[in-house]
């Protein structure tokens, strides 16, 4: 394989080396005489260039995929000036031997094109500089100069929906990965356009000053140095001259149109002809309207007949066509949409059924009448996004989390939704269509009208603004969020509250089927002799209420195998668990390899440590501590813990081992988020930043 693969890079370096050689060639005619016989090769070469890129203009579907066009503008230019360059030197060393003094190309262009009269020549050349000039390239720089400022004045808000995507589960890293990276080429590409329209607009300026110089320098070189007369002169050097912006300008229009359709794509998918005809075509009545003009053009004395008629009738065959086209699709767009509402009427039956009346769901998300209308066209849209959260929570936390049910409630306030676990409503907020959330937390508030609210996933200072304020918003610096990002956030930290209930019997005992036969064997010995189906789930419930992913089951089962003879409790047995999975409890709390740790003070240390009742063994059974010490420990790490949060979001609280439990106890209700860990569960390699202590 390996002896396969080693020419690649060979023939890459071959590849590299050539095109090297090639603009090394390109600049080389800039300065050595160059034969008649290359000129036309190189001539040949520069127009066959040209239509090569129109196609590829025409046929892509997107403008990003011939992101290398300003590049290849560039080269083709350079190529041109070259030649021209190399053309000015044939045409005033060789003038006075004729009108093939600079090669059989321009020659041909003087004959057929010019018809043998510079005059006609001059005339068609001007033409052509004109539509390049004004028409083409200045339509083309305007628009690359518009969509590069579009473009980046979008970009927060695209990278704050890209952010949004991936915190919500939707996409993974690479999806988000990948489509940042798209959206740096297309600012780059919109800006690289913008500044690649100047170069054949400098061309154009630089064909005429070109073919001056070649007109008035040969007929004086003609004159002079080779005693022709001044008539002869003057139409042989004006052939050659007319002939060679000919052939230059020619190739430069078509670049110029290819760069025209390129940024005049915009947003717009699919091929040019897509684009073009599909849209055109799409009106009938546009058709026959047109038709009916151009009939009446054929009837008028003086305007010719044939082709007004051929037009009309091929533009009234068209527009009766697509009515047919159309009703087709409809027919067929009708009968899908027949055998899909059967299905849905067949699903609606089936739910309303008694039976499913006993069902409750596990994870409902219930939406007001306003919002369920609002959100009904995106309904699948709103289905998939949900799938992919699933799916990233089976990613993280080791297990598939309960279909999320989507239903329209009529208890519900109509601008209202409420996320119902196993029946009951554990959260509820209103949404504003029209408007978007802006997340301030201690931050001032944007300068515009709003009203302020809090953030409903982490209870953060937001406010409300019109959604026509969001670009003004986003100069401001902020990142406003849609209502339905808001709410899956909001569903998402919801469930990340409640991953121990919804891990039932059933999901534990699927888990269990999915070990390899060497830990089922495993399992099999420890369960049930020294402890019970049951109780393996409590454990494993005790270690997602603290969002300790159960991801790792194997490392689990053999932890609890350590422990489980001699003890018996579900919380000791928990604690073993955390302390045996510390590398990656650490992993998952890190951020680049570095774990901030907020301490208890010594006074906390000694009193929680005082306040544990033992049992016969020296097992700690409880903690008999005064209320009013725990109302101050409280307010105390309140403080703390708000002035952490301050600073930085990812941190942890650690404690001793035996007042762990303990002290999550009385944290989790301040703040549910901030993980509680113990002096035993800090794994060895992992960097520690001290944030100070509760004190």
């Amino acid at each position: 394989m390996a002896a396969a693969a080693a020419p690649l890079p060979e023939r890459k370096t071959q590849r590299d080396v050539g095109f090297a050689l090639g603009i090394v060639a390109i600049l080389g005619i800039l300065f050595l005489p160059i034969p008649a016989l290359i000129i036309d090769v190189g001539l040949a070469l520069s127009i066959a260039l040209s239509v090569l890129i129109l196609m590829v203009a025409l046929w892509i579907e997107k403008p990003l995929e011939f992101s290398s066009f300003p590049t290849v503008l560039l080269i083709a230019t350079l190529l041109r000036l070259a030649l021209g360059i190399a053309t000015t030197r044939l045409i005033l060393a060789n003038g006075d031997a004729g009108v093939d003094a600079a090669g059989h190309v321009i020659q041909g262009f003087s004959q057929f094109v010019m018809s043998g009269d510079f005059v006609i020549g001059l005339v068609v050349f001007a033409i052509l500089i004109t539509v390049n000039f004004l028409v083409i390239t200045k339509g083309a720089t305007r628009i690359a100069e518009v969509g590069a400022r579009f473009t980046l004045d979008a970009i927060p808000g695209k990278q704050m929906a890209i952010d949004a995507d991936l915190s919500a589960g939707l996409i993974d890293d690479k999806e988000a990965q990948r489509r940042r990276r798209e959206l740096e080429e297309e600012s780059a590409f919109f800006g690289s356009m913008d500044g690649a329209s100047k170069f054949v607009r400098g061309e154009a300026i630089a064909s005429l000053i070109t073919i001056a110089v070649n007109i008035f320098g040969g007929i004086i070189i003609g004159v002079t140095r080779h005693g022709m007369p001044l008539s002869q002169a003057a139409d042989v050097f004006t052939k050659l001259s007319v002939g060679d912006g000919l052939v230059s300008q020619i190739p430069a229009l078509i670049v110029s149109l290819a760069a025209g359709l390129l940024v005049s794509k915009g947003g717009t998918r699919g091929t040019a002809e897509q684009a073009v005809l599909g849209q055109l075509g799409a009106y009938p009545r546009a058709l026959f309207v047109a038709a009916g003009l151009m009939l009446m053009f054929a009837v008028m004395p003086g305007l010719p007949f044939v082709p007004f008629t051929a037009l009309s009738v091929l533009m009234g065959v068209v527009a009766y066509l697509i009515p047919r086209r159309i009703a087709a699709r409809q027919a067929a767009a009708a009968s899908v949409a027949q055998a899909e509402e059967q299905k849905r009427l067949v699903e609606a039956r089936d739910r309303d059924a008694v039976k499913d009346s006993l069902k409750t769901a596990e994870v409902e998300l219930r939406l007001g009448k306003h919002l369920a209308t609002q959100m009904l066209s995106a309904h699948g849209e709103l289905g998939h996004r949900v799938a992919k959260m699933r799916r990233k929570f089976a990613r993280e936390y080791g297990f598939v989390v309960p279909d999320i049910k989507l239903v329209e409630s009529p208890a519900t306030p109509p601008k209202c939704y409420q996320i119902c676990i196993h029946g009951t409503v554990v959260a509820s907020q209103a949404l504003r269509p029209g408007e978007t959330m802006i997340v301030v937390g201690d931050g001032p508030l944007p300068g515009m009208p709003g009203e302020e609210v809090r953030e409903p996933a982490f209870g953060m200072r937001a406010v409300w603004v019109p959604e026509a304020y969001a670009v003004e918003a986003r100069r401001e610096g902020f990142s406003p969020i849609d209502g339905h990002s808001a709410m899956l956030t909001h569903l998402s930290e919801v469930i990340r509250n409640n991953l121990a209930q919804l891990l039932s019997y059933k999901d534990m005992r699927m888990l269990l089927d999915r070990l390899d036969p060497e830990y089922k064997r495993l399992l099999d010995d420890i369960c049930p002799s020294h402890i019970s189906y049951s109780s393996l789930q409590a454990v494993l419930k005790l270690l997602l209420t603290e969002r300790v992913s159960i991801r790792n089951l194997s490392l689990i089962l053999e932890a609890i195998a350590e422990v489980a003879p001699q003890a018996r409790r579900s919380e000791q047995i928990a604690e073993h668990v955390r302390m045996r999975i510390a590398q990656q409890i650490c992993g998952d709390l890190a951020e680049n390899g570095v774990l901030s740790v907020l301490r208890l003070g010594n006074r906390w240390d000694y009193s929680l440590h005082q306040a544990l009742k033992r049992d016969a063994k020296g097992d700690v059974i409880e903690l008999d501590i005064d209320p009013r010490l725990v109302e101050q420990f409280g307010t105390e790490a309140a403080e703390a813990l708000q002035d952490r949060m301050k600073l930085t979001h990812g941190f942890v609280v650690v404690a001793a081992p035996e007042v762990r439990s303990y002290v999550r106890m009385i944290i989790e209700r301040l703040f549910p988020a901030i993980p509680v860990l113990s002096h035993v569960e800090i794994a060895r390699g992992v960097e520690i930043k001290s944030l100070g202590t509760i004190s």
